[in-house]
């Protein structure tokens, strides 16, 4: 790798294309004995009694993704994920129909086997509920992305990238 510094956009190039917002998001999934761990979310606004991943949210600025998913999995449910035990299994381009950049998402999803610590929920103003699910026998009211993603996986063949909502 080259010792040069690395470069920056210039203002003008920044000022012309920064209308477009991409937001990181990370996702895992615990999974154990064919089995995987949803929390109910609640009091968000956004799929409030739906089932969704064990843990996820956005990353940090200056955070990697891998660091974002471990630090959401400890901040949600109560448990230390390694990073380096965190299988990737896609990463998801995903927007909705309202065309605003706040919908522009990019979402890595990641299953993990391995943890320290027990399941809790550590947001009970954001989820209501935390619950062991058979892969095969998944609730029907999980976020709609997350399935596509969760059953991807389960059911092989889920591509590296994907894209949900175009």
């Amino acid at each position: 790798m080259s010792d040069e510094p690395r470069q920056t956009y210039p203002a003008a190039y920044a000022a012309e294309h920064g209308t477009f917002a991409l937001i990181p998001a990370a996702y895992v999934f615990l999974v154990d004995r064919g089995r995987v761990l949803l929390q109910m979310r609640a009091g968000t606004g956004y799929y409030d009694g739906w089932w969704a991943a064990s843990a996820a949210g956005h990353v940090d600025p200056g955070e990697t993704v891998m660091a974002g998913a471990a630090r959401e999995t400890s901040e949600e449910i109560g448990v230390e994920v390694d990073e380096a035990d965190l299988e990737p299994i896609t990463a998801m381009h995903r927007t909705a129909p309202t065309g605003l950049p706040i919908d522009q998402r990019l979402d890595v999803f990641f299953v993990a086997r391995t943890w320290r610590g027990i399941p809790s929920l550590q947001e009970p103003d954001r989820a209501s509920a935390l619950e062991w699910f058979a892969l095969d026998e998944l609730p029907e009211r999980l976020v709609h992305h997350e399935r596509v993603a969760l059953e991807g996986w389960r059911d092989g063949g889920l591509p590296a990238v994907t894209a949900f909502g175009f």
